[in-house]
């Protein structure tokens, strides 16, 4: 069994209430769980309104595999969300 994660630490510039950040987070979780049916969250920085931490997780059989999912992840944030991405780690750890 691996478990591929994902961590990206994003600046919502656009945010100017706790209320818009958590509108911009929540619809990042809900397409990442729509379209690569993995676990997310926000998961450090609630109280910031410029910044957000999330997580994400994604059981499979493969390293590779996880960690193409993982990219692709990212690359939907970048592509349709209006945030800038400040640090992105990806890894795997087999079970």
């Amino acid at each position: 069994m691996v478990v591929s994660m994902i961590q990206i630490l994003i600046e919502l510039p656009e945010s100017g209430t706790i209320k818009d950040k958590r509108r911009v987070v929540r619809s990042i979780r809900d397409k990442l769980r729509i379209k690569f049916r993995m676990s997310v969250a926000e998961v450090d920085l609630q109280d910031s309104l410029a910044f957000a931490q999330i997580g994400g997780a994604l059981v499979s059989n493969s390293k590779e595999f996880g960690e193409k999912v993982m990219q692709k992840a990212l690359m939907l944030v970048e592509d349709q969300e209006p945030v800038r991405i400040h640090d992105v780690q990806i890894y795997s750890e087999v079970f």
